[in-house]
C-alpha cells in the first residue's frame, strides 16, 4: 500500500482502508501524520528550553545563604577557561570560588541530571502504560531503592566515609530487587500485561513503604531524622568524583531510553496496533521497563524520593507541544532538569540557613497542577 507523501498528496481509492482491516490502518495513518518532524520545529522548541535551562542554572548559582554576584560568577568561569588559578590565600575571592565550585555547581548539575532522568522516565512510563498520569514511582522501584538505603543505614552505612560511599549502592541494590520482584510477579507465559504491572507495582510499593517506616521507627533519633529528610528528597552537594560516576551511568541509561522514541510512538497507539505494524511489543515492554527501573533506582539512591516531576512535567509539556515522543522526550528532559534546579534553589534559600527537603517543594508545586488536571482538564486525561 502506498502511503501519503510528506507533501500530503491524496491516496488512491485502492489505498483506502477497508472495514475489515480494523484499527491497524488507522494507527498507521496516525503514525504517518506524526512522522513529519522538521529541524526548524526541533530548534524552535528545544532551543528556548536549552537557553532557559542555562539561565536558570546561573540564577541558581547566584542565590544562596551567601549570594554570589553575576560578575563574580563570570570572573570565576573565565578564570577556569583561561587556566587562571588565584592564590589560595583564604580571602573573600577564594571563599566565593570554593562555595561556587565545590558546593553550588555540583549540586546544580546533580539537580539538572536528576530532573532530566525523572521527567524522561515519566514520559516513557506514560507511553508504556498508556496513562498520562503515570509516575516513575508507580512500579514500586523507588520504594525498593529507598528500602535498600534504609537497610544500609540500619546496618551502619553513612557513619564512616567508606560506609557513606556504600549507601547509594544499597539503594541501587534495593531498586534492582524491586525490579525483579515486580517483573516476576507481573509476567505470565512470557508476557507482561500492563494491568498486572500496575497492580504489582502498587502492592510492592505499599509493602516496601511499610518496611521503610518500620526501619525508621527503630533507628535512634538522630539517624531517624536524617533518614526521614532523605526520604522526602534531598540534593546534597556531591563530590566531583561521585558526580562523574552518576553522570556516566545516567547518561548511558538516558541515551538507551532516547533510542526507544520511535517505539514509544507506536506503543502509545495500543498493543494491537503496534503488533499489526510489526513491533515485538513484549520485547519492547521488557526493555523499556528494565531501563526505567534502573534509572529510577539510581536516581533514588542519590537524591531520595522526589515526587511529581515524573508525572507533572511530561504531562504539561505534552499539553504544550503534542505527543510525538521524538520531541516530547528531550523537551520533557530539559523542562524536568530546569524545574528541579529551581525547586532545589528555593528549598535551600527560602528559610536559609535551614534547608527544606526538595521533595516538599516539588509536591507543593505539583499537587495543585494535578488538581487542575483532575478538575478542569478531564478531557485530556483519556
Amino acid at each position: 500500500m502506498n502511503l501519503p507523501s510528506a507533501t500530503g498528496s491524496p491516496r488512491s481509492c485502492a489505498d483506502r482502508p477497508s472495514p475489515e482491516q480494523g484499527s491497524a490502518p488507522s494507527a498507521r495513518g496516525s503514525l504517518v501524520q506524526g512522522s513529519i518532524l522538521t529541524r526548524s520545529r526541533l530548534i524552535l522548541i528545544l532551543g528556548p528550553l536549552s537557553l532557559t535551562a542555562v539561565a536558570v542554572s546561573l540564577v541558581c548559582l547566584h542565590f544562596g545563604a551567601q549570594p554570589i554576584a553575576y560578575g563574580e560568577l563570570l570572573r570565576v568561569f573565565v578564570g577556569i577557561m583561561t587556566g587562571d588559578q588565584p592564590d589560595a590565600d583564604g580571602g573573600a575571592a577564594d571563599i566565593t570560588r570554593t562555595i561556587l565550585l565545590q558546593i553550588r555547581l555540583p549540586r546544580v548539575l546533580l539537580g539538572f541530571l536528576v530532573g532530566c532522568s525523572l521527567a524522561s522516565v515519566g514520559v516513557v512510563l506514560q507511553a508504556l502504560l498508556r496513562n498520562p498520569l503515570a509516575d516513575p514511582y508507580v512500579l514500586g522501584v523507588s520504594s525498593g531503592a529507598a528500602l535498600g538505603a534504609a537497610v544500609g543505614v540500619l546496618c551502619g552505612a553513612g557513619t564512616t566515609f567508606l560506609a557513606e560511599a556504600a549507601l547509594p549502592a544499597c539503594g541501587f541494590a534495593g531498586g534492582i530487587a524491586a525490579l525483579g520482584i515486580v517483573y516476576r510477579m507481573a509476567s505470565s507465559s512470557e508476557r507482561l500485561p500492563i494491568h498486572s504491572l500496575l497492580l504489582t507495582g502498587v502492592i510492592v510499593n505499599a509493602i516496601f513503604s511499610a518496611l521503610i517506616m518500620f526501619i525508621t521507627s527503630i533507628l535512634d533519633p538522630n539517624r531517624s531524622y536524617g533518614m526521614m529528610a532523605w526520604l522526602m528528597g534531598t540534593l546534597t552537594s556531591p563530590t566531583y568524583s561521585g558526580l562523574v560516576g552518576v553522570v556516566a551511568y545516567l547518561s548511558i541509561s538516558l541515551l538507551l531510553l532516547f533510542r526507544q522514541m520511535r517505539a514509544l510512538n507506536i506503543l502509545a497507539l495500543g498493543e494491537d496496533a503496534a503488533r499489526s505494524l510489526g513491533v515485538d511489543t513484549e520485547r519492547a515492554k521488557r526493555s523499556i521497563f528494565i531501563l526505567t527501573a534502573l534509572v529510577t533506582g539510581a536516581v533514588v539512591s542519590v537524591s531520595g524520593m522526589i515526587g511529581f516531576i515524573g508525572m507533572v512535567v511530561p504531562h504539561a509539556v505534552r499539553l504544550a507541544i503534542g505527543a510525538d515522543h521524538r520531541l516530547l522526550l528531550p523537551a520533557s528532559a530539559l523542562a524536568g532538569g530546569t524545574f528541579l534546579m529551581g525547586a532545589d534553589t528555593l528549598a535551600r534559600t527560602l528559610i536559609a540557613p535551614t534547608e527544606i527537603p526538595v521533595g516538599i517543594i516539588t509536591a507543593l508545586a505539583g499537587g495543585p497542577f494535578f488538581v487542575y488536571l483532575l478538575l478542569w482538564r478531564k478531557d485530556r486525561l483519556t
